[in-house]
């Protein structure tokens, strides 16, 4: 029976519409036309210069025959074209791929072929490695191409004989009259991430995922009207976490930046008074470390956002030093990055240092628009005891979270079991309902915000002539967060050093997958001939690192 609050009350234009980040640049620009939005060297871009050079590269892009759910790639580093098509991509209906830059052709080319690419959107840094990565495509349709130029680099050293971004661009229509999805669970982005085996596997978010976590960003930061946020964290990582459609919710400033740099950081901050910024372990680690000299005139109460492994005590210390805010969150690509908050508490702030440490390095509760987070016995799927000692997995259920895997069935439905998006990493949860990461059940190692798969890495090792057996697991770095560490057993009357092993390394893997230690000796297994990785982590911390 139809109950009365239904009936005759239909869902209709003018009492629904799909969620979607799109609107955010829309009011913006209308709301605020000549507020700052973009800054990238010489140039100052208002939002209402945005938002028309957004619907040109939207108008561009269906002239040039790309529509509804047409993927377009993206190779480019956090510039001023980076932020736009974030919004002028799917403003045409399309999907954006933002390729991860720091990847070698090989990977490109599979997922410019995985995702049926009809175009990409090149920056001259790139143009070598996509070049390559063109040629490597298995696929035969024709893919367009269009090139960046930026003041900021100068000159590429090769061409890809594409069309130029601000022409092609001026071929569109500065009125074009784009439409929210007819359906918010459309598919707005596709994120590639690395997996435990074969090849990376596209994250499908949907346009009512972007909108929530963009807002959750504003509400976890309490996040104001015109915020001045620094691009240090790649916008291919999880789309920027959400944060292009964050700041253009806020009618923000994106400050643009080529490459991380901590006298590049500390100076956007004194010259563009720099409110927010995010990064991993590492960037915030290059600013604690920077020389005093170059911290001088930086103002107190930045907001800085930390992700990937947890804060030490010395991090806090020296951001407080700097009179920086740290906000500690936890997430992976299949939850638009940050989905849980590490929520500080006033009375945390009598504490000492240690205690502050150790409460801060917790990966915290749930964003304000996700709809759960626990941690659950995988096999029963039950909680585990709030006690901060039984291990179970991270689960999370709520729109924060994936389609699916792109053409992966299986993969989509095995991580989707039971009603929950199971994130292979194991923790505990603490009687304050705080989740705190324990292990990483798919062996992933973070390096400097990079996801590496160490059986990737043990698979590039085997091809090696002298390695008769090897396991990778994370080495503690005071840099990066984590890097990879090699145990390796080799083959009898092999001559191999640590130095030729890493060398073999680097032929096959991109810089940052390298191993910095390697340790020769026959490897720990059980009597069933399984290597004991856990064994292994125990001597990881003492290896000594060579100079990758």
């Amino acid at each position: 029976m139809t109950s009365k609050y239904d009936q005759h009350l239909p869902r209709n234009p003018a009492n629904f519409a799909p969620l979607s980040p799109l609107g955010f640049i829309q009011r913006t620009a209308e709301v605020y036309p000549e507020r700052l939005a973009i800054v990238h060297g010489s140039l100052r871009q208002t939002w209402s210069q945005t938002y028309t050079r957004c619907r040109q590269l939207a108008s561009a892009l269906q002239r040039a025959g790309i529509g509804k759910n047409d993927t377009v790639a993206v190779m480019l580093p956090n510039t001023p074209p980076m932020v736009e098509a974030h919004f002028g991509v799917p403003m045409a209906g399309a999907v954006l791929n933002a390729l991860n830059t720091r990847l070698d052709p090989e990977t490109i080319a599979f997922m410019l072929d995985h995702g049926e690419a009809k175009a990409v959107i090149v920056d001259p840094e790139f143009n070598g490695t996509m070049a390559k990565a063109l040629a490597l495509r298995q696929a035969t349709t024709p893919l367009l191409i269009v090139e960046v130029q930026d003041e900021l680099y100068g000159a590429p050293a090769q061409s890809l004989h594409g069309t130029d971004y601000e022409a092609f661009l001026a071929s569109g229509d500065a009125q074009f009259a784009w439409e929210l999805p007819a359906d918010e669970w459309d598919a707005i982005a596709l994120n590639y991430t690395s997996g435990t085996t074969g090849n990376p596997k596209g994250v499908v978010y949907h346009h009512r995922g972007a909108a929530t976590n963009a807002i959750s960003n504003v509400l976890e930061w309490d996040m104001p009207k015109h915020a001045v946020y620094l691009w240090t964290l790649p916008m291919f990582h999880c789309n920027g976490w959400c944060f292009p459609w964050t700041v253009a919710a806020r009618a923000g400033v994106n400050v643009c930046l080529r490459r991380v740099e901590a006298q590049a950081i500390f100076d956007a901050i004194r010259n563009h008074g720099v409110t927010h910024y995010c990064g991993a372990p590492i960037v915030h680690g290059l600013l604690v470390n920077a020389p005093d000299a170059m911290k001088v005139g930086v103002p107190a109460g930045v907001k800085a956002m930390v992700a990937g492994a947890a804060p030490p005590a010395s991090m806090i210390e020296g951001m407080e030093k700097m009179g920086f805010d740290l906000t500690h969150v936890y997430g992976l690509t299949e939850v638009y990055g940050p989905a849980t908050v590490c929520a500080k508490h006033e009375a945390w702030n009598d504490l000492d240092i240690g205690e502050r440490a150790r409460l801060n390095a917790r990966q915290g509760v749930r964003y304000h628009l996700q709809r759960d987070v626990r941690v659950l016995d995988p096999e029963t799927m039950q909680p585990v005891p709030w006690d901060g000692e039984t291990m179970g997995e991270i689960m999370f259920k709520g729109n924060i979270a994936m389609k699916g895997y792109l053409k992966n069935p299986k993969a989509t439905e095995d991580a989707f079991r039971g009603g929950w998006f199971h994130s292979g990493d194991l923790a505990v949860q603490y009687p304050d309902g705080y989740i705190k990461i324990k292990d990483r059940s798919k062996d992933i190692i973070i390096s400097g915000g990079e996801n590496i798969s160490s059986i990737e890495v043990e698979d590039v090792l085997y091809r090696h002539p002298d390695v008769l057996a090897a396991a990778v697991v994370a080495k503690p770095d005071a840099k990066w967060g984590e890097t990879p560490c090699a145990f390796v057993e080799l083959k009898a009357g092999a001559t191999a050093t640590p130095e030729d092993i890493v060398a073999h390394c680097k032929k096959h893997l991109a810089g940052f997958k390298v191993p910095r230690a390697v340790v020769f000796g026959e490897l720990p297994k059980t009597s069933t001939g399984k290597i004991q990785k856990f064994e292994l982590r125990k001597q990881a911390g003492s290896a000594t690192a060579i100079d990758v």
